[in-house]
């Protein structure tokens, strides 16, 4: 009697070991974006409020809407109700259109109150980086290598001075020179010049008595900051000028460390020095 072979089953079930490695994998994706919306709240408002403080110093988003204090975030409790993620990285839209259109409207109106000097080449303005630029040129306001300002600078310092008397900004003095080098009784280089022109001019407007004390700052740059090429007459022309800066109202906190102490092996070794 013959015995009978059994034949192999042929199995068409292996599809659930790669739908298997399929579920899993996809079980992992999900975990990893769990724990990246359970962020630390408070790691992100750290980011957020250095940006904050980046911009700020830069004269961008004055009145922009403060972000949560470290000690407002919600903890992870189950009586705590969730912390949206765009309340940590939301901004002001509002803030900035109001200071352009502020800048705006004082270019506007400065263009008019100094069509006499911008026909004569003697003042330009333009909108800069940190914000509106009125730019004074040397041969309108100081002679060749002096700091003392014309008779006629007083005049149009007034009208600078009338329109930004009713704006919230602050004013810094820009001082600049060309390339060539001075070297005088009274100005050893050009950052002496250049400072000490910055310095007139906002001497100027505070005698004026328009615009407060606290809103007027006065710095020199030398030749370290040209507008034009110097390798012509009429660039470095263009280079000698005081630039009256209309930017936002910053605060700077300097009660709080910059730099945190060092600790560790950093610390021995600036110790041993």
């Amino acid at each position: 009697m013959n015995r009978r072979v059994p034949r192999s089953r042929v199995t068409h079930d292996r599809w659930l070991i790669s739908y298997a490695d399929f579920i899993t994998l996809l079980f992992g994706l999900f975990v990893v974006l769990f724990a990246f919306a359970k962020a630390d709240q408070k790691k992100q408002v750290q980011v957020t409020q250095s940006i904050d403080s980046a911009f700020r110093s830069l004269g961008l988003f004055p009145g922009a809407v403060q972000h949560p204090s470290l000690d407002s975030i919600p903890g992870d409790g189950p009586d705590q109700p969730p912390n949206p993620t765009n309340t940590v990285m939301r901004e002001n839209v509002v803030s900035p259109a109001e200071v352009k259109n502020d800048l705006i409207r004082l270019n506007g109106e400065l263009l008019q109150a100094l069509s006499g000097q911008i026909a004569a080449h003697t003042v330009s303005i333009h909108m800069g980086r940190d914000g509106l630029v009125i730019s004074l040129r040397e041969a309108g306001f100081f002679a060749s290598g002096s700091a003392t300002p014309m008779p006629d600078t007083v005049a149009t310092l007034r009208r600078i001075a009338a329109s930004l008397a009713g704006t919230p900004y602050d004013l810094r003095v820009e001082g600049h020179t060309d390339n060539i080098a001075i070297h005088t009784d009274e100005f050893d280089s050009n950052w002496e010049l250049s400072a000490a022109r910055a310095t007139r001019i906002a001497r100027v407007l505070l005698e004026l008595k328009a615009i407060t004390p606290d809103r007027i700052s006065a710095a020199g740059y030398a030749q370290f900051h040209p507008v034009s090429s110097n390798d012509s007459v009429q660039g470095r022309a263009e280079n000698r000028r005081v630039d009256l800066v209309v930017l936002p109202r910053t605060k700077t906190d300097l009660s709080a460390p910059a730099i945190p102490p060092l600790s560790g092996p950093w610390r021995k070794i600036t110790d041993d020095r």
